[in-house]
């Protein structure tokens, strides 16, 4: 068994590539990875990826998410109208880290057109072993979640 976080991964067909190298890279190290789809390049619709995935988070059937698209966006949006969902997101490294320092996000949403290819895992690995520090944060997030 496993002590790596499980992780939901959802895209449409602007974020297929980084999803695929994600899902084969993540699965190599020992997550274990609920791929949502979309499972092709041809054009499609992320709502129809992306909320799946979220919900899985949502009901704690994947611990964590990793959603994709062109910008990035639009899969954020669709994520954070799923009740319990903080999904943030990243550009770089310090985007990532933030996010799981000051907003405990549980979902990223990244952009494959916004980063290059050799960044993806520096800023995935930034959420990853990065830590919520609660403390000050953790009153506005209250008020998030009481949203």
């Amino acid at each position: 068994m496993s002590d790596l976080p499980s992780i939901a991964l959802g895209s449409d067909h602007a974020g297929f590539r980084y999803k695929e190298l994600l899902r084969n890279e993540l699965s190599a190290r020992g997550h274990k990875v609920s791929d949502f789809g979309t499972f092709s390049a041809e054009r499609c619709d992320y709502p129809d990826f992306v909320r799946p995935a979220a919900e899985a988070v949502a009901k704690g059937e994947c611990d964590l998410g990793i959603v994709l698209g062109g910008s990035g966006n639009g899969e954020a949006m669709v994520a954070n109208k799923v009740h319990g969902i903080r999904c943030a997101v990243c550009w770089n490294v310090t985007s990532a880290r933030l996010c799981k320092e000051h907003n405990n996000a549980n979902i990223i949403s990244l952009g494959e057109r916004m980063f290059e290819e050799s960044e993806l895992f520096d800023i995935v690995d930034a959420w990853l072993n990065s830590t919520y520090e609660a403390g000050r944060h953790q009153p506005r997030l209250d008020k998030v979640d009481a949203m």
